[in-house]
């Protein structure tokens, strides 16, 4: 981290400034992608690598991370980066209240800002669910079984209104409780390789629908 300190960088916009000044800009011909998100997107390289092999596959989660902190660092991480598209995966930490309560009008807002301001810099927007939740076990008792389809339902309208590509993780994710399924993570919260291995090819699925 530069001249900011863990107190003064709430957004955590240190965690990726290095990186960003090496990386360049893209060839002309590249379709870069950043995935922005929270642990579950910083999770991605961890648990199955290999994915990002893919030099045009930009991983840009940060564990943790509640919207209002991600668009703080839109700019700095997607937007002056290049890309031709952003993958946004969030919300389930504004649920958990990590940064204290938010609304789910709250947290679409955010999702919203960082959109139009994707869409305003000509980025191409893939808009995630969530992914399913039955609790928290950090923070118990928040009905994320409950809150996460409702959001869900919010940005797949909002996504549908505005021209935006849908990605649904949740439907291919969730059992019977509305969380996820025990094959596929390791915590109830976050997915183990056999998660990412089926999130895979359904934001490459959508990547293609983004560029038609």
């Amino acid at each position: 981290m530069s001249e900011l300190s863990h107190a003064q960088d709430w957004a955590n916009l240190g965690r990726y400034e290095e990186e960003n000044s090496v990386l360049g800009e893209p060839e002309a011909t590249e379709n870069r992608i950043v995935f922005m998100g929270n642990s579950i997107t910083e999770g991605w390289s961890n648990h199955h690598a290999d994915f990002f092999n893919n030099s045009s596959y930009i991983n840009r989660g940060i564990s943790g991370q509640t919207t209002p902190q991600m668009l703080l660092r839109f700019r700095a991480d997607v937007i002056e980066l290049k890309p031709k598209a952003v993958v946004i995966l969030a919300g389930t930490n504004d649920i958990a209240q990590n940064t204290g309560p938010m609304t789910l009008g709250q947290i679409l807002n955010n999702l919203k800002s960082m959109c139009e301001l994707a869409r305003t810099n000509n980025i191409k927007v893939i808009l995630s669910s969530v992914l399913p939740a039955a609790d928290y076990s950090w923070k118990p008792g928040l009905n994320p079984d409950k809150k996460i389809p409702e959001l869900n339902d919010m940005i797949k309208v909002y996504a549908k209104s505005n021209g935006i590509t849908y990605l649904d993780y949740f439907s291919a994710m969730v059992n019977d409780k509305n969380g996820l399924k025990d094959a596929l993570t390791y915590d109830g919260v976050h997915p183990n390789k056999d998660g990412y291995l089926v999130m895979e090819p359904l934001v490459e699925a959508a990547i293609n629908k983004a560029f038609k």
